[in-house]
């Protein structure tokens, strides 16, 4: 039996609904609101607020199994799921993490369905998945940033027990679970926080009103977020989460919420007996983020590097347009490489203004970034969401891969880019209001059109076909060109795991050369070497030595193929 509570300090009158019949509630301390009456296991459920003649669902909702507007569902995730007892969890420190979307994953596009491909993840070398948001969204797909149910699970991929099986799954695999939690906007239909109280403010980010974080009566709210994040590492035993965008959590206390939330993660963690790992998206450069709080920092485990992403991309693919404008030299990548973030007071043109703050590498390891040669972002924020397959040769993708992979930071893939997958990541909605449905469409060819493209090559976000070409077409790993690209990340894998040197976490552990003209560029780790050559024009090797691994072997008298990764034991 469940008592259901809430919180809804502006409300002068409160029902509960529960299976069609309705009590009344009444206020306690802090703008809470009681009842005496209990629900059982899966009872139907809603409040009715002052006047309201429709029930909403629980802000706290385990189960929406009608979806974000209908009733929420008592639930609770059945024990007899579990069978991961002996998982002790692991760091994250150095480990390859795999982001994926279960929507796209496979073709059934479930928790379920993407539990018959975790074998595959396990003979790749893979260490944490990582799931692009889970919690529950209007419609039946999207990428998951438009959710407004944080403390559900999407109940087109399974609802809460899926994500349980699914995480078990992993867990006796070896693999742990990264959880994409979004706490700095809510999606544009099926928020009805606002009716129940002050959980957002009358500022804004670049997706709508912001979160209450330090205004009158944030407390509450605060601990609304508090409790999302904890269920997710508790209840479903998921291993870190991963914080989208925390530089829109407007939070002017003088005990940040990120803070907040890494003191009781790591309370949770000695409670659990296992490793809990916090990792922040964040476009500041502030290394605040993954500084011990015993130096002042907030203490995070790890945060995104899109430094990291721009510096090697623009090296490999030549592109320059947008924020990639100040990366593309090989000065650039050298200063990434050896130093982790290239911006650190230091002018961004793409800003008009100076940018970041300089690691200090004897606080901070550079297992505290996370660097990818591409991500959901980084694919699907392109107007076509094209892969860097579609337009780089297998050497350059190799090439790119080599520097991700052998790098000191924690590396991460991003779903397919291990066989060079064909399909693309496109931006895909499927809101069910049609005006909602047209400005998310209209708005995206018009964004794209303001920086060149034929609006009219812009995928309809609202088209089906947009989210059903989005999937990955699993069958290619067996064909020759995609199946050696996949070995190579494989045989790379093995090689970074197997290195003393790729474990180093130190920034002094990197050194770098390069040549001047352009045709190669070299990184140090000890005694081996990752040489990548960028033009299509062979090139003498120039740190010859046993061959560890390479995309195309040097020729018996050390001439290495243009567009090619090799790594070497100098001798």
């Amino acid at each position: 039996m469940t008592f259901l509570p809430v919180w809804a300090p502006d409300a002068r009158q409160l029902r509960v609904v529960i299976d069609d019949r309705t009590h009344e509630m009444h206020p306690t301390d802090g703008g809470w609101w009681e009842s005496p009456v209990t629900a059982e296991a899966g009872a139907r459920y809603g409040y009715l607020i002052d006047d309201a003649a429709d029930p909403r669902p629980d802000p706290r909702s385990p189960r929406q199994p009608d979806g974000v507007h209908g009733l929420s569902q008592v639930h609770d995730v059945d024990p007899e799921i579990w069978s991961d007892f002996a998982w002790t969890g692991r760091p994250i420190a150095g480990a390859v993490v795999y982001e994926l979307h279960i929507g796209t994953f496979t073709t059934a596009g479930t928790l379920d369905g993407a539990i018959d491909r975790l074998d595959h993840l396990v003979e790749l070398g893979v260490d944490f998945v990582e799931l692009m948001p889970v919690n529950a969204f209007n419609g039946t797909h999207n990428w998951g940033y438009d959710g407004v149910g944080w403390y559900a699970v999407q109940e087109t991929y399974g609802g809460p027990d899926a994500l349980a099986r699914f995480v078990n799954a992993c867990h006796v695999r070896g693999l742990g679970v990264i959880v994409d939690a979004v706490y700095n906007h809510l999606g544009p239909s099926g928020n009805y926080l606002p009716e129940f109280g002050p959980y957002l403010t009358t500022g804004a980010t670049s997706w709508g009103q912001s979160v209450n974080l330090d205004e009158a009566d944030s407390d509450e709210v605060r601990e609304y977020i508090l409790g999302s994040a904890l269920r997710w590492l508790e209840v479903f035993h998921v291993d870190g989460l991963r914080l989208d965008a925390v530089h829109a959590l407007v939070d002017r206390t003088a005990l940040h919420l990120l803070e907040e939330l890494q003191i009781r993660t790591d309370a949770l963690s000695r409670r659990v007996g296992r490793p809990l790992a916090l990792i922040a998206e964040s476009d500041l450069n502030d290394p605040k983020l993954i500084t011990a709080r015993s130096e002042g920092g907030y203490g995070l485990a790890a945060q995104w590097s899109d430094d990291g992403h721009h510096a090697i991309h623009t090296t490999i693919s030549g592109e320059r347009q947008g924020y990639y404008a100040d990366f593309g030299s090989l000065e650039c990548l050298s200063k990434v490489l050896r130093e982790g973030f290239f911006h650190g007071l230091t002018y961004s043109s793409f800003r008009r203004r100076r940018h970041g703050r300089p690691i200090d590498p004897q606080h901070v390891a550079t297992t505290s970034l996370v660097v990818y040669t591409c991500n959901h972002d980084q694919i699907g924020n392109r107007a076509i969401g094209d892969r860097p397959s579609a337009y780089l040769t297998p050497g350059q993708l190799a090439a790119k891969a080599a520097l991700v992979l052998t790098s000191p930071f924690t590396p991460m893939l991003f779903m397919g880019e291990e066989w060079a997958a064909s399909s693309p990541f496109q931006f895909f909605t499927s809101h069910p209001e049609p005006e909602l449905g047209e400005a998310t469409a209209n708005g995206r060819k018009a964004e794209f059109a303001e920086h060149g493209w034929d609006a009219d090559e812009v995928p309809d976000p609202q088209d089906p076909e947009t989210f059903e070409r989005s999937k990955l077409l699993w069958d290619e790993i067996e064909k020759p060109g995609h199946a050696r690209v996949l070995e190579f990340y494989r045989s790379l894998i093995a090689l970074r795991r197997g290195e003393p040197e790729f474990s180093d976490d130190d920034f002094a552990s990197v050194a770098i050369d390069f040549d001047s003209e352009g045709a190669w560029f070299a990184m140090h780790r000890g005694a081996l070497t990752t040489v990548v050559t960028l033009t299509e024009t062979p090139v003498a090797n120039p740190f010859p030595g046993d061959v560890l691994l390479a995309w195309e072997p040097p020729s018996d008298d050390g001439i290495l193929s243009g567009h090619n990764a090799v790594i070497v034991r100098r001798t």
